[in-house]
């Protein structure tokens, strides 16, 4: 004890130390006793004293113990609310997301309105971590106020449009504890959360898997009434009526066709069977078991059995859902019986569903390979298992009429073993199966009875005793004789075996009272002064009955109808029978009793709900997004941009490029309903650079300048649907010197001002113009976030150079860049290569790179590696006081398609020293992350590069006099992108 207050002593000198090293070392050491299980809460007031430290290490740490002591220490917890509201500000979203975990971890009703409002803030936050840490929040409150829900519900269903798959499994998490019965919520969501489930986390997939089912369940018809129509149709009779036979094509014709919705469910989670997931290969199991087909739910068995190699805990649980299923659907399981045979190190538990299966699959054929299997079992060490597997033969018996004699002398063979347990389980199930045929099993019931001398164990003397009693007419020389020895040894028997003795004296004295009437008696005085009041409550009963007196009232002229009645044979039943009304999967089927919390399916219903509820309108969806950053376009009427004299002319030349580009489109339109916002943005910016193709023929001053702008009118009306038919023609040399880099945000205002001279129309009309795109057009909301996103990324060009030769263009830069038509006044040039200020990105900090920095910045030069290629150049710095060795690039984790060309490796790089090098990489037209490892010659460290939108385009250079002309057409860009 001395030595843990001196421990914590020097923990707390530690955290009141002015250095943040000894802080940060104090930190994880705590967190470290945390991790062991060890009490830290003496700690609580030295640790929150630095949850506003600078350092990010420190401040992470520090709200890692508050979350776990927030609850316990909730009133030194409060005198730092105002602290982790500060933090829900911060740059960092570790942190925003780490503060607002703390806040929902202290549990105090007064801080509820702060909770709610920070939920609702970081509902939209940028951050998905910070929304996925939102989605979590909100059961946290909803436990601690359950009258926050209407308010709590609002923010879920904001969250259900989230797109990001870091926030689709909480959400739906939240959905469950809050308003699972808000199925209306579900309905917009329901085609992203099929599309979005292969790439969430485990543990989302396993939640959305549960929700989606019940959800299917709500929604769908039924797809088993299909098989019934069939199977009943093939049961034709020979000679039914013409009516009849009409009847019955009528309904095979009405036959069931799947829902196009549940048909999306089925094969997005077909997929995860594959997964290394036991839950989620077992949620995807009880979904096909509950909504497939029963044609197609076999293909869930192979990964199921597949899970048999777990451990023993995972095998547990997937083992009683086999039994449930096997019982149903033998077929699902029967080419696999061999993986279902025990092995001797199986635990019992184990070995004994192991044993349930193999016996709800037995039938005919395999029946005699069972078993030989059965016989190995029964001779096992494990008696738990052993008597297990008798009663499971007994099963086996009962199922399979073939095989009853054969199994019933395999049991009265077991009764001479020398285990006891063994011969009594024999004898239980013997009874059993006696019951089913009394009257051909005379011979065994007298083998039996010669065995009763040699049995100890209570069941089984009892099981023969009543067995004897029973039947007693078919052995009338033998059970008075048992009677009589019974007698002998009433008062050491156990209370189980002196009621079957009491019994069997009631029933031989109703049968043979010539025989058995004294012994009867006597067995009756003994009862009557037995120490159990069960004994003789019964005695005292069975004599009223069966000896008749004065005071015997009027059942005792039915005793021998109540003893000796006919009685149903017991029926040999899985234990798992019933429970196939829980959901497989939950902890109330493992159970088998309902556990707080269970949803129950639904029944199917009988008519489907209406597919048109889970229709997601685009405009709204492109709202949504645009909602989210907080920016909005207005519309105005459209305006034709071309005179009718020239529509006229350039007909012909129109026609054949829709035409032409119409099939890509409703292509494209299916494709981007689920793509992100980068997809969005990639696909604007190759709209922008087909919109401006037509341009550049202008001022070449071709004959063919009228048809351009005709196709350049055509990309204008199908805004938003990325048509990049033309980037792989090729172009003649003298169109090659336009810049990429402003395409995507000037292109729209080069053709304006083209229009404004060419056609004579004023610049507002023009204007006006640019305001029809987005009527138009899609998806005209997220291309303007792309344009911002442009004028964001990059500064102001500042020099050009002079303009290249076609040789240095690729032929894939020469497609993008040749159709951008300006005004004939604008003196513009396409450069490769521009002094611009370069904005440097950190590839890896000094601290984590143990003394190895290293920043880039793209140089927005060609790519010397290769057409596609972006041409990155990192810079290498040494703050250590040594030197490190062999630095190279690593493992490369790329999407696919993406390539990229190392730098050469640095043998050596001396202290302070400082090195840059150019590598390239393609990102393939997108905004995706390439990451890899930047590796020395003891370490390796984990960086990524992502580029800006713009940084895949090569720069425009133009006069300040053309900006502003350009500029001036698009009043609603430069508003919105102006620098205040």
């Amino acid at each position: 004890m001395e030595q843990y207050f001196t421990l914590n002593e020097d923990l707390k000198q530690m955290l009141e130390s002015s250095k943040d090293s000894a802080k940060l070392d104090a930190m994880k050491r705590i967190v470290g006793m945390i991790a062991k299980g060890k009490n830290a809460s003496e700690l609580f007031p030295a640790v929150v004293k630095n949850v506003a430290s600078k350092n990010i290490e420190i401040k992470k740490l520090v709200y890692v113990y508050l979350m776990r002591y927030a609850e316990e220490q909730q009133d030194l917890a409060l005198l730092s609310i105002s602290t982790f509201q500060r933090a829900l500000k911060d740059p960092n979203q570790l942190i925003r997301a780490s503060a607002l975990r703390v806040l929902s971890s202290i549990r105090v009703p007064i801080i509820v309105p702060i909770m709610m409002l920070a939920i609702k803030e970081a509902s939209s936050d940028l951050s998905p971590y910070v929304r996925k840490n939102a989605a979590h929040a909100i059961q946290k409150l909803y436990s601690l106020d359950p009258e926050q829900k209407e308010m709590l519900i609002e923010v879920i269903e904001k969250l259900l449009k989230d797109r990001s798959t870091l926030v689709a499994g909480s959400v739906v998490m939240a959905f469950e504890e809050v308003c699972p019965d808000r199925i209306d919520l579900i309905h917009k969501n329901y085609r992203k959360l099929c599309n979005l489930l292969v790439d969430v986390e485990e543990w989302g997939q396993v939640v959305i898997i549960h929700m989606l089912t019940r959800y299917a369940r709500t929604q769908f018809v039924s797809p088993w009434k299909d098989d019934e129509v069939v199977e009943e149709y093939s049961e034709n009779n020979f000679y039914e009526s013409d009516e009849e036979q009409k009847e019955k094509d009528r309904k095979v014709k009405n036959t069931y066709t799947m829902d196009p919705d549940h048909r999306l469910l089925l094969r997005n989670t077909k997929p995860l069977l594959q997964s290394r997931n036991a839950a989620v290969v077992m949620a995807v199991a009880q979904l096909y078991w509950h909504l497939a087909p029963k044609s197609e739910a076999g293909i869930v068995s192979k990964s199921l059995v597949r899970l048999l190699r777990s451990n023993r805990e995972v095998q547990y649980i997937v083992l009683q859902n086999i039994a449930t299923m096997s019982i149903q659907r033998k077929g699902m399981f029967e080419p696999y019986l061999k993986s279902f045979y025990v092995r001797s190190t199986d635990p019992t538990m184990i070995k004994t569903l192991k044993l349930e299966v193999l016996t709800n699959l037995a039938n005919e054929a395999n029946i005699s390979t069972l078993l030989r299997e059965f016989q190995t079992y029964v001779k096992s060490q494990d008696k738990q298992f052993a008597a297990a597997t008798i009663q499971a033969i007994g099963r086996c018996a009962t199922n399979i009429a073939e095989v009853t004699d054969t199994c019933l002398n395999g049991l009265v063979c077991l009764l001479s073993n020398r285990d006891e347990i063994v011969v009594a389980e024999s004898v239980v199930v013997i009874k059993k199966l006696l019951q089913t045929q009394p009257a051909h099993h005379g011979e065994i019931i007298k083998h039996m009875a010669k065995l009763l001398d040699n049995i100890t164990v209570p069941v089984a003397r009892a099981s023969i005793l009543w067995l004897i009693g029973e039947y007693c007419e078919r052995v009338p020389k033998i059970a008075p004789d048992v009677l009589r020895k019974t007698a002998k040894s009433f008062t050491n028997e156990d209370d189980l075996v002196k009621l079957q003795i009491l019994n069997l004296g009631a029933k031989l004295y109703l049968t043979n009272s010539k025989q058995t009437k004294l012994l009867t008696q006597y067995v009756l005085n003994l009862g009557k002064y037995d120490q159990s009041y069960d004994i003789r409550d019964r005695t005292r009963f069975i004599r009223q009955l069966i000896v008749p007196n004065e005071k015997s009232g009027a059942l005792s002229k039915y005793a021998k109808k109540i003893f000796l009645a006919q009685k149903p044979a017991p029926l040999l039943e899985s234990p798992f029978k019933d429970r196939d009304h829980f959901q497989l999967g939950t902890l109330s089927h493992t159970l088998n009793s309902r556990a707080t919390g269970y949803l129950e399916l639904s029944d199917w219903p009988e008519v489907a709900s209406d597919p048109s509820v889970r229709n997601v309108d685009v405009a709204e969806s492109a709202k949504e997004w645009t909602g989210i950053l907080g920016k909005t376009k207005k519309e105005k009427p459209t305006e034709k941009f071309y005179s009718e004299s020239e529509e006229e002319e350039d007909e012909s030349a129109s026609t054949s490029a829709s035409e032409s580009e119409s099939g890509s489109e409703s292509e494209k339109e299916d494709k981007e309903e689920g793509s992100s916002d980068e997809s969005s943005g990639s696909s604007s910016s190759s709209e922008e650079s087909s919109d401006s193709e037509s341009d550049s023929k202008e001022i070449t001053g071709k004959k063919a300048s009228r048809a351009a702008d005709e196709s350049d009118t055509e990309d204008i009306k199908k805004k938003a649907k990325g048509i990049s038919r033309k980037r792989s023609t090729s172009r003649s040399s003298d169109t090659e010197s336009t810049s990429s880099e402003e395409s995507s945000s000037d292109s729209k205002s080069e053709s304006d001002s083209k229009s404004d001279s060419g056609s004579g129309k004023s610049r507002s009309a023009t204007c006006s113009k640019k305001e029809e795109k987005p009527v138009q057009g899609r998806k005209a909301p997220n291309k303007q976030d792309v344009f911002l996103l442009d004028l964001d990324d990059f500064c102001p060009v500042t020099t050009s150079v002079a303009v290249p030769t076609a040789a240095v263009l690729s032929p894939s830069l020469t497609a993008d860049l040749e159709g951008l038509s300006l005004s004939n006044s604008s003196v513009i040039d396409v450069t490769t290569g521009v002094s611009v200020p370069t904005k440097t990105h950190e590839l890896l900090h000094r601290m984590s790179g143990k003394g190895l920095a290293a920043h880039y910045h793209f140089s927005r030069q060609p790519g010397t590696f290769g057409d596609r290629m972006v041409s990155v150049q990192v810079t290498v710095t040494n703050t250590t006081d040594q030197k490190i060795e062999d630095i190279h690039v690593g493992e490369k984790k790329l999407p696919p398609g993406m390539r990229m060309h190392e730098f050469n490796p640095i043998e050596c790089l001396k202290p302070a020293g400082s090195i840059t090098v150019s590598m390239g990489i393609d990102f393939c037209d997108s905004t995706q992350t390439a990451s890899f490892q930047l590796c020395t010659k003891d370490d390796r460290f984990n960086v990524n590069i992502q580029p800006p939108v713009g940084e895949l385009l090569l720069p425009v250079t133009m006069s300040e006099k053309d900006f502003k002309k350009e500029q001036a057409c698009l009043p609603a860009l430069y508003l919105l992108s102006k620098p205040r």
